[in-house]
């Protein structure tokens, strides 16, 4: 488990254990937690939004072509850098990863309950992930709960910090509206924590994980984000938290109210996600996701879904 995964598993309210004990657990310096991480510099910032933007055009580029790509634009910079970037706003590339199958010793890993899976009604199934927001100086990152069936986005929270909290608050959100049979999500430590995942199990729902590196075990929400940065986060330029959760918010309540899907008969996903129980043309059947996830793009579109 890497350094980020261990600090994300750091619950400052924690009643029983202190953060002093949280960190002795976890092998970390509580100078490390305590002290505020350095703002990235502009330049940064600058590489991070373009990397950002590339990997929604390629999202099959790893470090390697997407240093290739920056020196071809007369940025001179290693791979190195552009590795530690990449981990810092949670991209990596869609081909498969090496020793994929072999699960954390850290935390207990879920099957991956929905191939083969015809989705056909709300809430049966639920799906939540963590995408990275930028801004005019520093970012965010931005998680969504959403049902796979409609699309309807049930809960959104912004934070400065990839900690469990915030998930978790969206998490309790989302289920203020309802119950899922099955939740999916990535095997990312905050999904992975227990109070995540425990919270899942007391409200009586399954838990499905995707495989490491498996960009199209959750690709609905995959879809959700490019439509989300291509349609509003890179269209402006947010100076602060407040104009992204105002810009972010806007947006949401389009999608949902607004926005007509082809694949849900021209309708809206707050319309379809209402109707619970209401047909709609063509049942969602997930037989693709044993697919290779390192098609080209062209490609893919031939099996995905789209919004």
């Amino acid at each position: 488990m890497t350094r980020a995964e261990r600090v994300a598993m750091i619950d400052r309210g924690h009643a029983d254990l202190s953060v002093r004990r949280q960190c002795a657990l976890l092998g970390l310096a509580r100078s490390g937690v305590y002290r505020p991480p350095a703002a990235p510099d502009r330049e940064e910032l600058a590489l991070m939004r373009w990397i950002d933007e590339q990997y929604l055009a390629t999202p099959f580029y790893g470090s390697r072509r997407m240093t290739a790509e920056l020196r071809l634009a007369d940025r001179q910079v290693n791979r190195k850098r552009v590795q530690r970037l990449m981990r810092l706003i949670g991209l990596e590339a869609l081909g498969p990863k090496p020793k994929t199958s072999r699960p954390s010793a850290q935390h207990r890993i879920y099957p991956y309950l929905l191939r083969g899976l015809a989705i056909d009604r709300p809430n049966q199934v639920w799906a939540a992930d963590i995408t990275y927001i930028p801004m005019a100086r520093g970012f965010l990152y931005l998680v969504m709960v959403m049902d796979w069936y409609s699309r309807y986005v049930l809960a959104w929270r912004l934070s400065n910090t990839m900690d469990t909290s915030f998930c978790l608050d969206a998490l309790e959100n989302a289920l203020r509206k309802g119950r899922p049979e099955i939740f999916n999500t990535d095997q990312g430590a905050q999904f992975t924590s227990m109070a995540f995942t425990d919270k899942l199990e007391a409200a009586g729902v399954r838990i499905s994980m995707d495989g490491r590196g498996r960009w199209l075990d959750n690709v609905f929400i995959e879809r959700l984000w490019r439509s989300l940065k291509y349609e509003e986060v890179h269209l402006k330029a947010y100076a602060n938290g407040l104009e992204a959760r105002i810009g972010i918010g806007q947006w949401v309540r389009f999608y949902n109210e607004r926005r007509l899907h082809q694949t849900l008969g021209y309708k809206t996903p707050a319309a379809v996600w209402a109707a619970e129980g209401s047909p709609v043309d063509l049942p969602l059947c997930l037989d693709d996701a044993v697919a290779s996830p390192t098609t080209p793009q062209g490609q893919q579109q031939q099996n995905v879904i789209n919004l």
